[in-house]
């Protein structure tokens, strides 16, 4: 792409603002991650995310946005802010969320997981790139686009805004969506929404993301005894619930490693742009000899098929471990439904499966979490083409490319309900080397400016449709 003069101007002058904004924005990016906000009071005082959320509001109230604390369904607050559109211009939502994963495994962490820690040019902090990172990358193309502006001069910004900053996103509890049902005026008066809680295909490459995975927790408990029985004594005929649990969570793959559950389809194949393997062994980590699973290409396997991840086992740890037949097990599954499958549906023939293979007469219990659905983006629009533009000029001339995301953000579905005439776009400052939910979660700071520019630029013309 051969941007226009004006074009070129316009990404000199922006550019030049977000580059000297830049050392603010990550010394605020520090301090947020400083904050454990894990929504999540078995984990973490719910006070913490709070003061997160207050954080958010003054940091967007003094780039003019009138934002308030806004209390969802599930207890935790999403900050929400909304700063009318100029007469005749378009209104943005722009999204993020300011809750983060728990850190998992301290011990694995090679710097303390609530320090922003600089390592070979990237910075280490849980929330660094999910979603933190995005949500300064919010704020720096807001302060950019301003420039010397006073926030509360009626020429700030070009476009009407409206912030929407969720506080519980990776619980999964589809709180806000339950906000935005009940509160549905303000969402529909968005012409474009900017869901910042995506990431670039590779570092490096400009990424807008038009498909996510929905998602649905299932809990299967086995049950066969009254209480726990001597191995010795009783093991060889008395039925153990944990051995059965097993067996059931063996038979939901086949040797391939493609799901082999009656009802849920996986041959579905990917026709944009590809994972290579190679690439995909190396981000994720993969250890000399580690096969690859599943029958198809890895874009099959993570943007169009269906999978089932087991998050958790109730089960007696190895350490103190006595020689028992457990009366009692049970296993948390992640299920990840495809664009075009019916999300209930696969629920459903997951449940239905776990309950006919049980084996030997064991009792098996299950439960549902909340169903989030998949979506799709429509890549049509103008805001579309413009926010594809201004990323590429961002990126310095490195091309757009449009990605799956196996990930969910079932938030995306109720917005496009509650408003169908509104574009959805997705995108985000992680890359793969960001190993988001993992431990020593990091982002390039180089992501964060390139991002928040291309914002920047899409923002400022999106009147004109330049």
């Amino acid at each position: 792409m051969t941007p226009n003069t004006a074009a070129s101007a316009d990404r000199a002058e922006l550019g030049a603002r977000v580059d000297a904004l830049l050392p603010r924005t990550l010394a605020e990016l520090a301090e947020l991650v400083a904050i454990p906000s894990i929504a999540d009071e078995r984990v973490i005082d719910p006070a913490e995310c709070v003061r997160a959320a207050e954080w958010v509001r003054a940091a967007f109230r003094a780039e003019g946005i009138p934002a308030g604390l806004e209390l969802t369904p599930d207890g935790s607050y999403a900050v929400i802010g909304h700063r009318p559109a100029p007469d005749g211009a378009p209104t943005v939502l722009l999204y993020c969320h300011y809750d983060v994963q728990p850190i998992l495994d301290e011990h694995e962490w090679l710097s303390p997981p609530f320090e922003l820690t600089e390592r070979e040019g990237r910075l280490y902090g849980r929330g660094s790139a999910d979603c933190k990172g995005n949500l300064v990358a919010h704020l720096l193309a807001l302060r950019s686009l301003r420039g010397g502006t006073p926030a509360d001069d009626a020429a700030a910004y070009p476009v009407g805004l409206i912030l929407v900053a969720e506080g519980s996103e990776e619980q999964g509890r589809a709180s806000l969506d339950r906000y935005a049902e009940a509160n549905p005026e303000l969402f529909r008066q968005a012409d474009v929404m900017l869901i910042q809680d995506a990431g670039n295909f590779a570092n490096g490459v400009p990424t807008l993301t038009t498909s996510l995975r929905g998602a649905v927790d299932v809990v299967v408990t086995v049950s066969a005894l009254e209480a726990s029985l001597h191995s010795g004594e009783f093991g060889g005929a008395a039925p153990d619930a944990l051995a059965a649990l097993i067996r059931m969570l063996a038979s939901l793959r086949d040797e391939r490693g493609d799901l082999s559950v009656p009802g849920i389809a996986s041959d579905q194949v990917w026709l944009g742009v590809q994972y290579g393997d190679e690439a995909f062994r190396a981000d994720a980590g993969m250890r000399d000899g580690a096969e690859r699973i599943g029958s198809g290409t890895v874009a099959d396997q993570l943007w169009a098929r269906p999978t089932l991840t087991v998050l958790g086992i109730d089960a007696p740890p190895v350490v103190g471990a006595v020689a028992a037949i457990q009366p009692r097990a049970a296993a948390k599954l992640n299920l990840r439904v495809p664009p075009g499958a019916d999300a209930a549906e696969l629920r459903d023939a997951l449940i239905a499966h776990l309950h006919a293979v049980a084996p030997w007469g064991v009792s098996v219990e299950t439960s549902a979490g909340e169903l989030g659905l998949p979506f799709s983006a429509d890549t049509s629009g103008e805001a579309f083409r413009i926010l594809s533009s201004a990323l590429t000029e961002a990126y310095d001339g490195t091309q757009t490319v449009t990605s799956g995301g196996g990930g969910s953000i079932p938030l995306t579905t109720t917005l496009s309900r509650i408003n169908p005439e509104a574009e959805i776009v997705l995108l985000g400052v992680p890359d793969p080397e960001s190993r988001i939910h993992s431990t020593n979660e990091s982002v390039d700071p180089e992501e964060i400016r390139r991002i928040a520019l291309g914002e920047a630029l899409f923002l400022s013309r999106l009147v004109t449709g330049s």
